[in-house]
C-alpha cells in the first residue's frame, strides 16, 4: 500500500491556469501532469564541487545556494547516491562526489532547508553500480547471499536513521541502482529478491512514510521490464515504485517508454517513474576531461541546445505522465567544471583532492578496469542545466514551464543532415529534410542536392551539399559499402542456421544491446567460459577478403578476450581482437586480408575466452572484399588547394558558383575508397577549367564543359 503522504508535493506546484508565459525557449504545457508530480534532480556531486571552488549563481549572476536556485526553478525533489565506503585505507576518496552516508545527510539537510524532499539512491557498493557493475562493498567481500541481505538491511536502516535524526525529509528510497544484472554482487532472481526485500524491510521499519523504489534500465529491450516485474511479483518483493533510467541517446523511443512503464503500472499496481535522464546543450568540453556525449552523431533525438534540453525534459515528463507515473529526475544538472580545459593540470589536482571528477586514481584499487584506467573530471558538464560558469540556463526553468507552458519567437534550430547507406549506385537522395524549430515542432522542407552526387561511384563515404528554397544549406552523407557476404549478419532473422555456435554462454538472436536493428549475439556466464560462432561462405570470386564486426561489453583480462578471424580452406588466416571497454563502448576491429581463389571456402569465426562474469554483445558481423588500390589523387588535391586559396572577395559570383560546383565534384571523387584514374583526371580538368574562369572571367566561362555529370 502506497503512503499518500509520501506523494505530497515538497513545494507548491506552479499554477497551471496562467497560460503560456513569454520566455527565451518554447515549452508546451503538460496538460495531464498531476499537481504532486515529482520534478527532481540528482545533485550528488555538489559538495565535492563546492570544495573545489565551483560557484553556483542565481538568474542575476550573483553567487547563490544551489538548492535555493533549484527550488526557485520549480524543482521539488533532490536525489543523492550513497556508496558504502568510497575511500581507500588512507582516506583518499574514489571520486564521483565521494558520496557516503555523511555526504547524503549533508545534502539532504540542505535540500530540506530549501523546501525540497530527498530520494536516497543506495548503490550497495563502494563505487558506481550499473548494469555492468554491481560489485559488493569491500566490507562485504566473501559474504553469502543471506549475509549480504542482512548487511543491506542494517546499512539501510542505519543510514535512514541518520537522515531522520538530521531532520531530512526523505520522500523515497532506492534499493539499488540500475539493478538489471545484480545487486551488491548478488546475481540471479532468488538472491536479488532477498536483497531487495531486506532493503525494503529496513525502509518500512525506519521511515514507513517513504516510498520504496527499485531501479532498472534498458527499457528499449523488448519484454525486459515486464519480465523484471513478473519476477519481483513471483518472489513477493515489497516495493512501491518501478523506476527506469531513460537517456534518448541509448534507450529507444518515448512511446516505448510509456508503454513498458504503463504495463508495469497497470499489471502490478506499481507507481512508475524515470530516475535518470539528461540531454546535452553543447558539444564543448568544460574541463579537459572527455564527455560521454561529444559527437553530434551520438545525439540526434533533439537539438544540441538549451531549447533541445528543455524539450527533452518536457517529453520525458510527458511520457511518464502518460504512463500514470509520479515523476522524473534529471541526472547531475550541476556537475560543472572545476576549471577550464586550459587549466587541466590544476583540475586534476582538485579532482584527486576533493573527488569532484567522476573518479580518482584511488578508485583503481576497487574498479581497476574502468575507473583505474579512465579516471578524471566531469563527463557530463555539457549536459548540465547551468553553464560552465555556474549560471542557470533557461532550460532549468522547464520545471516551471511544463506547468504553464512557455513561448518564444519561432526560429529554425536545426536542419537535418540525412545519411544514406547502400551497396549500389546510383544513389537516391531524399527529396525533403526535416527542419526543426524552437517551439519543438519540425517540418519537411524540399531540398535540392548538388549535381555532384552523380559522381558517386563505388565504395566510399561521400558528402553531398544541398540547399533549401530559402537558401538554408545542408549536407547528406552517403556511405556506399562493399557488399557483406555473410547471411543474417545482424541476427535479425529467426533463421540462424547459417551460423554455427558453441558454448552455453552465447545466445544468437538475443534482444540485448544491439549495435543496429533489434537483435544481437549476447554472451555472459558466472564462471570462466569459452564460446565460438562461425559462418562459412563458398563460391566467392578470386580476390582479397577481410572480416569485421561490432562488440560492446566488459570483463576481459590480460590473458583473455574475444577475437575475430577470417580463414580459407587452404589455411590462410587473418585475425583481430575486440576491445571490451564497457557498456555501449563499441569496438570495431578489421582483420587483415586473405587471398581467396574460386575453389576456396572462407570462414569467419568469432571466439571468446573469458573470465567469470564477463559480458557483452556482438552484432553486424561482415565478410567483405578488400577494395583495390585507388589512383594517384595528388593532382586533384593540388587543384582543390588552389581553389581554397582563391580570393572570393574579388571574383565574380557566376565564376565562383561554377568553381564551387567543381570543388563539390572533386570532394566527391576523393570520398571513394578507390577513385579511378579516369574520375580523378576528369574532376581535375573541371577544377582547372573553373579556376581559369575565376582568373579570367568572360562569357565563355558561363558554364563548365560537358562532363559535369559523372
Amino acid at each position: 500500500m502506497i503512503a499518500l503522504a509520501a506523494l505530497a508535493p515538497a513545494v507548491p506546484a506552479v499554477a497551471d491556469d496562467t497560460g503560456p508565459v513569454p520566455a527565451g525557449i518554447t515549452v508546451p504545457k503538460i496538460e495531464n501532469m498531476p499537481s504532486d508530480f515529482i520534478e527532481g534532480v540528482d545533485v550528488s556531486s555538489v559538495l565535492a564541487l563546492e570544495h573545489s571552488g565551483v560557484v553556483f549563481r542565481d538568474t542575476t549572476g550573483k553567487p547563490a545556494d544551489l538548492f535555493e536556485v533549484l527550488a526557485d526553478a520549480g524543482v521539488t525533489d533532490v536525489r543523492v547516491r550513497v556508496w558504502n565506503d568510497p575511500f581507500d585505507a588512507a582516506g583518499h576518496g574514489y571520486g564521483g562526489g565521494n558520496d557516503d552516508v555523511a555526504h547524503a545527510v549533508e545534502i539532504g539537510r540542505r535540500a530540506t532547508a530549501a523546501g525540497l524532499r530527498l530520494l536516497v539512491d543506495f548503490h550497495y557498493s563502494d563505487f558506481w553500480a550499473d548494469p555492468g557493475k554491481q560489485q559488493a562493498p569491500k566490507a562485504w567481500a566473501g559474504y553469502t547471499v543471506d549475509q549480504k541481505a542482512g548487511a543491506v538491511h542494517d546499512f539501510t536502516a542505519d543510514a535512514l536513521t541518520q537522515l531522520k535524526d538530521a531532520g531530512v525529509h526523505v520522500r523515497m528510497v532506492q534499493v539499488g541502482n540500475e539493478t538489471n544484472n545484480g545487486i551488491a554482487g548478488v546475481t540471479g532472481w532468488p538472491g536479488m529478491a532477498a536483497v531487495f526485500s531486506a532493503g525494503s524491510r529496513a525502509v518500512r521499519e525506519v521511515d514507513p512514510g517513504a516510498l520504496v523504489a527499485l531501479h532498472f534500465t534498458n527499457p528499449e529491450s523488448a519484454g525486459r521490464y515486464a519480465g523484471y516485474a513478473a519476477q519481483l511479483a513471483q518472489y513477493g518483493v515489497d516495493y512501491d515504485v518501478f523506476a527506469s533510467s531513460y537517456y534518448p541517446y541509448w534507450h529507444g523511443s518515448l512511446g516505448n517508454l510509456t508503454s513498458v512503464l504503463q504495463r508495469v503500472h497497470d499489471t502490478y499496481g506499481k507507481q512508475v517513474m524515470v530516475a535518470e535522464t539528461s540531454w546535452a546543450y553543447t558539444l564543448e568540453d568544460g574541463d579537459g576531461h572527455t564527455n560521454t556525449i561529444d559527437q553530434a552523431s551520438e545525439a540526434t533525438a533533439y537539438p544540441i541546445s538549451v531549447q533541445g534540453q528543455a524539450i527533452e525534459v518536457h517529453d520525458v515528463m510527458q511520457a511518464v505522465a502518460d504512463a500514470g507515473g509520479i515523476g522524473v529526475f534529471y541526472w547531475e544538472p550541476a556537475w560543472l567544471p572545476v576549471g577550464p580545459p586550459d587549466q587541466i593540470a590544476q583540475n586534476k589536482v582538485l579532482w584527486e583532492r576533493d573527488g569532484s571528477g567522476w573518479a580518482t586514481s584511488y578508485a583503481g584499487e576497487y574498479d581497476p578496469n574502468d575507473a583505474g584506467q579512465w579516471y578524471g573530471g566531469s563527463a557530463v558538464d555539457n549536459q548540465a542545466l547551468f553553464d560552465f560558469q555556474g549560471n542557470p540556463l533557461e532550460s532549468l526553468d522547464v520545471f516551471k514551464y511544463v506547468r504553464t507552458g512557455a513561448v518564444a519567437p519561432r526560429t529554425v534550430t536545426s536542419v537535418e543532415h540525412p545519411k544514406v547507406t547502400t551497396t549500389s549506385t546510383p544513389v537516391t537522395l531524399p527529396a525533403t529534410v526535416s527542419v526543426g524549430y524552437s517551439d519543438g515542432t519540425s517540418e519537411a522542407a524540399p531540398v535540392t542536392w548538388s549535381d555532384a552526387a552523380a559522381w558517386i561511384a563505388g565504395p566510399g563515404t561521400y558528402t553531398v551539399p544541398g540547399a533549401l528554397a530559402d537558401g538554408t544549406t545542408t549536407t547528406a552523407t552517403v556511405v556506399v559499402e562493399r557488399p557483406n557476404l555473410l547471411a543474417n549478419p545482424g541476427f535479425e532473422s529467426s533463421d540462424l542456421s547459417a551460423w554455427k555456435a558453441t558454448g552455453s554462454a552465447l545466445g544468437l538472436g538475443a534482444w540485448d544491446d544491439p549495435h543496429s536493428g533489434t537483435h544481437s549475439a549476447h554472451f555472459w556466464l558466472g564462471s570462466p567460459y569459452d564460446f565460438t560462432m562461425s559462418q562459412t561462405v563458398t563460391g566467392l570470386p578470386a580476390g582479397k577478403y577481410e572480416a569485421t564486426g561490432w562488440l560492446q561489453g566488459d570483463g576481459e583480462d590480460a590473458s583473455t578476450g574475444v577475437t575475430i578471424q577470417v580463414s580459407t580452406s587452404r589455411g590462410a588466416t587473418a585475425s583481430a581482437s575486440f576491445a571490451m571497454d564497457g557498456w555501449l563502448a563499441w569496438s570495431h576491429p578489421v582483420t587483415g586480408s586473405v587471398q581467396v581463389t574460386p575453389k576456396d571456402s572462407v570462414t569467419v569465426t568469432i571466439s571468446g575466452h573469458l573470465p567469470a562474469g564477463a559480458w557483452g554483445t556482438i552484432d553486424d558481423v561482415a565478410l567483405r572484399p578488400v577494395a583495390a588500390a585507388g589512383a594517384d589523387t595528388s593532382p586533384l588535391l593540388a587543384a582543390l588547394d588552389a581553389a581554397a586559396a582563391v580570393d572570393r572577395t574579388t571574383a565574380p559570383a557566376a565564376s565562383l558558383a561554377l568553381l564551387d560546383q567543381a570543388v563539390g565534384i572533386g570532394r566527391i571523387v576523393l570520398g571513394a575508397e578507390a577513385p579511378t584514374a579516369s574520375q580523378v583526371a576528369r574532376a581535375t580538368a573541371l577544377l582547372t577549367k573553373a579556376l581559369e574562369g575565376v582568373a579570367t572571367p568572360d562569357a565563355g566561362h558561363a558554364q563548365l564543359p560537358r562532363g559535369l555529370v559523372g
